[in-house]
């Protein structure tokens, strides 16, 4: 018997263990491969006069490149600016943690075109969401607002 006819393959739930394991094998796999950048998470955040959440973002930053994880506007607020004011948040605070790139990921049915009229452009698509949708894929360069920054 050979050491993988002793492996037990299962499946399951959502596991909390199996995933801090992952990601802490895929963390050093991936600093070996890249060299051991510089690795952050932030949000960015906006609450009424009433301390009830308006809009949040929260981002990651790896070694001189942003990554938008989720932004999210109350209903009641959308039309105020609140997207466009928590996105240029968390760009210049990409652009202070030393970041001089950003990615997004927006499904159709979402806000890719709000991404794109600020200056992101689709660089990949992925189809197959439900209802017909995609993961569109969304780039920036953070240079020349690091050079205004400055």
């Amino acid at each position: 018997m050979t050491a993988a006819e002793g492996n037990v393959l299962t499946v399951g739930a959502k596991d909390a263990e199996l995933t801090k394991r992952l990601e802490d094998e895929l963390d050093a796999f991936n600093d070996a491969a890249t060299g051991k950048a510089e690795q952050g998470e932030f949000s960015v955040r906006v609450n009424d006069a009433d301390g009830h959440l308006v809009g949040g973002l929260t981002a990651w930053t790896w070694g001189g490149l942003c990554g938008i994880e989720l932004l999210w506007v109350r209903e009641d607020s959308r039309t105020g600016g609140w997207g466009s004011k928590l996105l240029l948040a968390a760009e210049a605070e990409a652009v202070r943690r030393g970041c001089d790139r950003v990615m997004v990921s927006s499904y159709t049915f979402q806000a890719p075109g709000f991404y794109e009229r600020h200056g992101y452009g689709e660089v990949g698509r992925v189809p197959g969401v439900p209802g017909g949708h995609a993961d569109v894929y969304l780039f920036k360069s953070l240079a020349d607002r690091a050079v205004q920054d400055s």
